[in-house]
């Protein structure tokens, strides 16, 4: 209820080739946004072949195209699969005239499905990239343990009729820190190059009736934060060993970990960069968990 996933067939890039064009051009803008959004309305971020499929970037790119009166192409910080959530993703775009704030944040929104919307919309200088300059992801994991399952957010959350020890899993969540062959917690069809991450945070934390996994990498593998919730999962329900998060990372096969959690209950609530960027600086989301420090 995160990360990088879904392999089906992307569309023909000609959103794409128009920006090529407008990039030739000498009066192009960089503008870049946040971006929040319910990924249970949608067939992932990245689109699709299949244009009856809904994707958060089709419709964001429908949206801005509106606005600024050509075909755009969207470049985010992190692409999320089928039913993952967002309240932190950034984009950026080029346009050949910059609309301002306003009219990128209302105009936009005015354009937009119900489950996708702008936070806030900045002009950017054209050395700044969503993806490249980025210095790290933030995710959040839901879980609400509770012996029913909720009829309301069902699909904003993972449900577990398990009561989780949170101070176990965070024992083992410590273990995966630092910069590691993560081979165990991808996913069989993870196309990134290198195993290797770096872990630069990650707590585990009951908020309200919600349980929390909170992690920050520089970046993740395919279902990477999905394959370590499972793994913390099944110490929370003492069916393992804190020190079994090791023993799995260090074995770097797959089949030696957890079943993958699900999609619902994973945000991407935050991507940092540079302060020189000048981006603004939100309250993590998910909205039902905040104030969450």
């Amino acid at each position: 209820m995160a990360s990088i996933e879904l392999n089906h067939q992307v569309l023909p890039t000609s959103p794409t080739s128009a920006i090529d064009s407008l990039s030739n051009s000498q009066s192009t803008h960089r503008i870049a946004l946040g971006i929040e959004y319910d990924g249970a309305a949608f067939h992932g971020w990245q689109r699709q072949a299949d244009p009856a499929l809904p994707t958060v970037q089709a419709a964001l790119e429908s949206a801005i195209a509106g606005i600024a009166a050509h075909p755009i192409s969207l470049v985010c910080a992190g692409r999320t699969d089928t039913g993952v959530h967002a309240t932190g993703q950034v984009v950026h775009f080029e346009c050949q005239t910059d609309r301002g704030e306003k009219a990128w944040l209302r105009g936009t929104n005015s354009l937009l499905p119900p489950a996708v919307r702008v936070r806030w919309a900045k002009a950017v200088g054209p050395d700044f990239h969503a993806r490249f300059s980025a210095q790290s992801r933030r995710y959040h994991y839901v879980i609400c343990d509770s012996p029913v399952e909720p009829a309301i957010m069902a699909r904003q959350l993972t449900h577990t009729r398990l009561q989780l020890d949170i101070d176990a899993m965070h024992e083992a969540g410590q273990f995966l820190l630092g910069e590691n062959d993560f081979s165990a917690f991808r996913a069989a069809g993870c196309q990134s190059r290198s195993p290797f991450r770096n872990v630069m945070h990650l707590q585990v934390i009951r908020h309200h009736r919600f349980i929390v996994l909170d992690i920050e990498a520089n970046a993740f593998l395919q279902h990477m934060v999905r394959n370590i919730a499972g793994v913390l999962m099944e110490v929370g329900a003492g069916r393992q060993p804190p020190q079994w998060a090791r023993q799995v990372l260090e074995g770097r096969d797959r089949k030696l970990a957890a079943v993958t959690a699900s999609p619902c209950g994973l945000y991407l609530v935050a991507v940092r960069y540079p302060d020189e960027c000048g981006l603004p600086q939100e309250v993590l989301g998910p909205g039902f968990l905040q104030p969450f420090a």
